[in-house]
């Protein structure tokens, strides 16, 4: 019967346990995401993807008007 006794307090605390554990992978707070936006924009990664954006925006634009060229003449 001690093994019994042993199974029935264990298992509280491994049900605890498992939930805490649920909880701390959960990332979609609003807190958490404004502190890892905060950090990217610290960091310079923000910027540096705005940077991409721009060149890839610039080379659609370049490509466009290289192309209406080609149509003009």
């Amino acid at each position: 019967m001690t093994w019994i006794t042993k199974t029935f307090k264990t298992w509280p605390l491994f049900l605890v346990l498992l939930t805490g554990l649920v909880f701390v992978g959960c990332e979609g707070t609003d807190s958490r995401e404004a502190v890892d936006d905060t950090v990217r924009e610290f960091s310079g990664q923000k910027s540096l993807e705005r940077m991409d954006q721009m060149k890839k925006d610039i080379d659609d634009i370049n490509k466009k008007q290289a192309d209406r060229l080609k149509e003009v003449e």
